[in-house]
């Protein structure tokens, strides 16, 4: 089973924040100026993407969703090229023009897909400039799901307190894409989306897991956020939601080319989710998948719907065989925000015969994945006895891992697995033989979660005890 791809032209989606035009100049080097120690740039091809929050509108468009965007330009050609590359892709553009600034323009000169330098053409907006987009901003509230906020620290967003409790109190969700270390500025918002950069410059060094999360749930308690997104680059990213378990997802980007605007992606993603009805575990997956999408391109650019199901096609051939427990961890709570059903079962499995084929096909048939949970050498000794087991922990792990029934295999060194089916609470928890289920270990942990207990009846005409006496009696046999 897969996430599912959300009927994103439902969604209507007010962006609001600083806008700007990204210009690149490509072309071909191969000499230095004479005139000074830098590249000679025969300019050839050139492009012209949206920025900013302009970049945002524009992802949410190439998922097909319908936006519209408010913000600030001058009345300049660059605003006209803004406006007609944003309509040419479905963005509904509601820009305040202003003849006293120009456009903020980003030009990019690039060679070999190198970056040489880039050229900044901008003059920041003041209070004042901004006050006008209130107008427009209340008007069109009216006719859209979700409001996002995407803050550059140009100026256009320096009411966004009022923004924000005027959507809020018309039961707006406002998605918020932080700037700056004034974090106090998006009180009452619903996700604040800052990196772990941003995140620590308000909050302070996170040295350990634990300390990021119980920042960013003071950082919510105090900004009376409903959640908190931090994006954490190689890392994946972390939802943080009050009375909620933190949700880590690591990053699905295979080659990080360019991670310019993947912040816009993110928050895009993550909107266009939201208001298309997708709860905060599947938004924030697809925004994670989003983003290991757009990093992959160079410069700013948009992960499209096609891209996103791609992606979920490589996720479900996501890592197989033998895990440790915190890698198992993770895969599991990637699957099960995928919809997965998590089967679970253990054993020695020191000899594997036609018995341990037979109960793992038949296990794996009550969901989506199977783990199999193996014995430490130590624990089948204390268990089995001294001559046991027969084939070490690593090949008896190799072995099952090579079975189509199974998708994981994880160690653990108790006697029962009491432990570890507590901390990966699968949904089925398998046990073989002749047993009641409240008998089995684990049986409380699974079922209190709300998971079920089943019995597969063994194959007695198999066992590895019986294979073991058999070639000692060959054995025996040969040597007299």
């Amino acid at each position: 089973m897969s996430l599912p791809i959300p009927n994103f032209d439902r969604a209507r989606v007010l962006v609001v924040g600083d806008l700007m035009l990204d210009r690149y100049w490509h072309g071909d080097t191969s000499r230095i100026s004479p005139e000074a120690p830098v590249p000679v740039v025969r300019v050839g091809p050139s492009e012209e993407r949206p920025g900013g929050a302009a970049n945002v509108a524009l992802n949410l468009a190439a998922l097909g969703a319908r936006p519209h965007l408010l913000g600030l330009t001058g009345r300049d050609e660059a605003a006209d090229t803004l406006e007609r590359v944003l309509a040419q892709a479905g963005v509904h553009c509601h820009f305040l023009r202003l003849g006293s600034h120009p456009t903020i323009t980003k030009l990019r000169v690039l060679s070999r897909h190198q970056q040489l330098i880039r050229l900044d053409f901008e003059q920041g907006f003041l209070p004042d400039d901004a006050a006008p987009l209130a107008l427009d901003y209340a008007e069109l509230l009216a006719d859209i799901d979700v409001v996002v906020l995407s803050d550059y620290g140009k100026g256009t967003l320096a009411a966004s307190r009022e923004l924000i409790a005027l959507a809020r109190t018309q039961g707006k969700p406002v998605v918020v894409d932080p700037k700056g270390s004034d974090f106090e500025r998006y009180r009452g918002a619903t996700v604040i989306t800052p990196n772990r950069k941003e995140f620590e410059e308000v909050v302070g060094h996170c040295a350990s897991e634990q300390s990021l999360v119980e920042r960013g749930h003071a950082l919510i308690e105090r900004e009376l956020l409903d959640a908190l997104l931090v994006t954490r680059s190689e890392e994946g990213m972390t939802l943080l939601r009050a009375g909620d378990e933190p949700l880590t997802l690591p990053t699905h980007a295979r080659e990080v080319f360019d991670v310019t605007g993947a912040g816009d992606t993110v928050v895009a993603a993550l909107a266009g989710a939201l208001a298309s009805g997708q709860t905060w575990p599947q938004a924030v997956a697809l925004a994670n998948l989003a983003a290991g999408i757009v990093v992959g391109k160079l410069g700013t650019a948009t992960a499209t719907t096609a891209e996103l199901r791609r992606a979920l096609r490589e996720h479900d051939e996501q890592p197989t065989g033998v895990l440790t427990e915190d890698a198992l961890a993770q895969v599991i709570e990637e699957a099960r925000i995928h919809g997965e059903r998590i089967v679970m079962t253990n054993g020695c499995f020191d000899i594997l015969h036609a018995g341990h084929v037979d109960y793992l096909t038949k296990a794996r048939q009550l969901g989506d994945r199977l783990i199999v949970a193996v014995n430490s050498d130590e624990s089948v000794s204390r268990l089995k006895g001294p001559t046991r087991p027969i084939n070490t922990l690593a090949h008896r792990m190799a072995v099952l891992a090579g079975l189509s029934a199974v998708d994981w295999v994880v160690p653990f060194e108790e006697d029962t697995p009491g432990r570890l089916i507590a901390r990966l609470l699968p949904d089925v928890l398998v046990k073989g033989g002749d047993y009641r289920a409240e008998e089995v270990v684990g049986y409380a942990d699974v079922t209190g979660n709300g998971g079920e207990v089943r019995i597969i009846d063994f194959r007695y005409d198999c066992s590895t005890s019986k294979i073991v006496q058999a070639i000692q009696r060959d054995d025996l046999e040969t040597n007299t």
